[in-house]
């Protein structure tokens, strides 16, 4: 298999990388990150230079690697304005698309995925919140956590039980369209994150909160697949997050090799130091090829939840030694610069979208299925 991109892709790379580098001052990166403020202007900067393009997703993967290498808070904050919204794009109506999908891809609104309640985050199934059959529509009752865009985004794509679950849990849930205005619902931003401070997280709270039935995405009692199929599409995504998070590690592992060698230092050309470059190296291409292998076939409609599930936890893995292993390296000077930043983004990918664990219990059972 061929994987090398082509030279549209690569162009839009190598324009990725010099908007990151223009754009994502270190005064903004450091603001945002300390104040905790969603870069909004980035996102219309992003928007307007045709890197939110849900239409071509490799400009959207390499997008995200490139601006993650830069820096990752800002990098996911400009490019995750569409959250959730394959899920509009493969089970939504016409008529959903056209109220709601339409106007995100034009740049002009926000969307959100919820999902993950106060109990339950790797397991979907175990979602309490809850929508009752009212009338032409439905009451929405319970509370979603660590949402991204929670407090910014226009409405949401979210998960709640609509009947019992019976013999397995994974049934009865659905998945509905809420917006930001309804009566009932309110978010609040959450603060004091470890990392990925510029992304907007929020808390959402719903009571007696009423979805008109026209808001109710593909089937009832068919949300718990429309999220795994999502999953699969978002942690493509995450994994390339991981990626250039590690490649930003290593650009700044060379660079500080080559500040000790003009100061003289001998440090610099020790074996040590050339098996750390040599072993980080290895990992980040092992992990990129992987992300790629994995967008080629979701890519081209032949999705491998295997080689997804192997992508996103291998590259969340690499990311979080990359930036542990240079902040070990570089010691005092790591933890006074951008490195610092940089791990706290770093742990995240082990967790958001399934955790690591998960991805290996995915990798695990499909293995003992044959695949």
């Amino acid at each position: 298999m061929d994987f090398e991109l082509d030279e549209k892709t690569i162009k839009m790379k190598e324009k990725a990388r010099e908007f990151a580098l223009t754009e994502f001052t270190s005064e903004l990166a450091e603001l945002c990150d300390r104040e905790e403020r969603y870069p909004d202007e980035i996102r219309r900067k992003a928007y307007a230079a045709g890197f939110i393009d849900m239409a071509n997703p490799w400009t959207m993967l390499v997008a995200m690697e490139e601006f993650c290498r830069v820096d990752a808070g800002l990098g996911v904050s400009a490019l995750v304005s569409a959250f959730g919204s394959e899920v509009l794009m493969l089970y939504g109506s016409e008529a959903q698309k056209k109220k709601y999908l339409e106007p995100v891809l034009r740049g002009e609104k926000i969307s959100a995925f919820a999902v993950t309640d106060p109990g339950a985050g790797s397991d979907v199934a175990g979602v309490s919140a809850t929508l009752t059959k009212k009338g032409n529509g439905y009451l929405l009752n319970g509370q979603k956590i660590f949402i991204t865009n929670g407090s910014i985004a226009n409405h949401y794509y979210l998960l709640a039980r609509s009947s019992p679950p019976g013999e397995k849990r994974h049934r009865g849930l659905s998945m509905v369209i809420v917006e930001a205005d309804m009566p009932g619902f309110t978010a609040v931003q959450m603060k004091g994150k470890m990392g990925m401070r510029a992304s907007n997280t929020a808390e959402l709270n719903f009571k007696d909160v009423f979805i008109p039935e026209e808001n109710l995405i593909g089937e009832e009692g068919k949300g718990f697949y429309y999220v795994m199929t999502f999953f699969n599409i978002s942690r493509i995504y995450v994994a390339a997050q991981a990626v250039g998070i590690a490649q930003g590690a290593l650009d700044r592992f060379k660079a500080y090799v080559e500040k000790l060698r003009s100061e003289g230092n001998r440090y610099a050309d020790y074996e040590s130091t050339q098996f750390v470059a040599a072993e980080l190296a290895t990992r980040v291409e092992a992990a990129r090829m992987l992300t790629y292998k994995a967008a080629s076939r979701l890519f081209n409609f032949n999705p491998d939840p295997v080689l997804t599930s192997m992508a996103k936890y291998f590259a969340a893995e690499t990311a979080a030694l990359c930036t542990g292993s240079m902040l070990k390296f570089m010691g005092k000077d790591g933890v006074a610069t951008d490195m610092e930043r940089l791990y706290r983004d770093a742990k995240i990918m082990e967790i958001w979208e399934g955790s690591n664990e998960v991805e290996k219990l995915v990798i695990s059972r499909m293995l003992g299925r044959g695949k």
